[in-house]
């Protein structure tokens, strides 16, 4: 039977192709899989302020009568401009293993985004920087987390055989918490501390860090992050889309918040208990009990993602990262954790993948960005 291809227009639709992927990874014991409801915001024109900028296609496969694939065509136009490019993405890409499937997709989502008038296309991709990005080519035996894709490893011989080549790697670490914090590590923090003026600020509560300090992080963030690739500046509007999508649901005492005499915020690390099994047992769903397993992995759990980790660029090369660590550290024993997961860093930005050299960790996936000139 030939492959059909049909452009999503309703919401029944949408959800649709969010459920694929549920469907496609649902006997999965690695996948972290997403909720259907942050999907829909994510992909919603009228609920993501990444749209004010932002322009999607989203095509589902079908064979026999049935879905077998998805893939998203995008195209971020402040990126684009940020970063001189033309460029359209793919993202949310699943098939099943058939070339003729893969092939109808991306035949689509090249031929949207060249009548765009892009000139090449890369992924996969999110609408933003701030979403999943990277086809995993490494590490299929290790468990995903919320933040990144997690594909069969045939998606890569898919894409290549498309004409994709590689564009940028991306590298994940699992890092073993210290019970003991090292000696040497409190003299650098001691020092720091006294020589730039620094301090860790602690939070009595979620309503004083989102008034007082959730703008002065995200501003941090589109200093540091916005250079990374594929990244542009967040606009007012997606601060605060994510001040509450991060901030409103995370632990006190997984956030570090490093600020100076002034009491700008010039370094955060920001992390999670791990909630790829409770997502797995929810299957997309909060409802009846999804919910209920997603809050007992956040009280209770060995593992903890870093979600994202800043520093400004005045205080790079000085051995910020100490500070962060020597908070958030005490608090990671106190509450069980016994690994970190790094989540993905660029394998260029070597500054970040420096700061795992103190302490025991080990590589455990690669992800990757393809590229191809249309």
């Amino acid at each position: 039977m030939p492959v059909e291809i049909k452009e999503v227009s309703t919401k029944k639709e949408l959800k649709s192709f969010i459920k694929f992927n549920l469907n496609l990874y649902k006997e999965n014991t690695y996948v972290a899989p997403p909720l259907i409801a942050d999907e829909l915001i994510t992909l919603r024109k009228d609920k993501n302020p990444a749209f004010d900028f932002c322009e999607t296609a989203y095509f589902v496969a079908y064979k026999e009568g049935k879905i077998v694939g998805r893939i998203a065509a995008i195209i971020n136009h402040a990126a684009n401009k940020y970063n001189k490019v033309e460029h359209g993405r793919f993202g949310w890409v699943d098939f099943i293993d058939d070339a003729e499937v893969s092939a109808a997709l991306f035949k689509a989502t090249e031929n949207w985004v060249k009548r765009k008038g892009m000139k090449a296309i890369v992924g996969p991709m999110g609408l933003t920087d701030l979403d999943n990005e990277g086809l995993l080519i490494e590490g299929f035996d290790k468990m995903s987390t919320m933040a990144t894709i997690y594909n069969y490893p045939y998606y890569q011989t898919h894409i290549e055989a498309l004409g994709y080549q590689k564009e940028v790697d991306w590298n994940e670490y699992l890092i073993t918490v210290p019970k003991v914090f090292p000696n040497r590590f409190t003299r650098v923090v001691d020092l720091l501390k006294t020589k730039y003026g620094l301090s860790a600020k602690h939070f009595k509560n979620k309503k004083e860090l989102i008034k007082n300090y959730g703008q002065k992080i995200f501003d941090l963030w589109n200093i540091c992050y916005a250079e990374l690739y594929g990244a542009s500046p967040l606009t007012q509007k997606q601060i605060d889309h994510y001040i509450k999508l991060y901030l409103g649901f995370i632990r006190l005492d997984t956030l570090s918040v490093i600020v100076d005499k002034e009491d700008n915020v010039i370094a955060f690390g920001l992390a999670i208990p791990s909630l790829t099994k409770a997502l797995r047992k929810a299957n997309g769903h909060l409802l009846p009990f999804g919910f209920i397993y997603l809050l007992k992995a956040l009280k209770k759990n060995d593992l903890v993602e870093l979600l994202l980790i800043a520093i400004h660029p005045d205080y790079q090369n000085k051995g910020i990262i100490a500070l962060i660590f020597a908070d958030a550290f005490p608090n990671y024993v106190k509450n069980g954790y016994t690994h970190c997961e790094s989540n993905p860093e660029l394998e260029t930005n070597n500054k970040i993948t420096q700061q795992w050299s103190s302490f025991e960790h080990v590589r455990t996936k690669k992800r990757r960005a393809f590229i191809k000139q249309l």
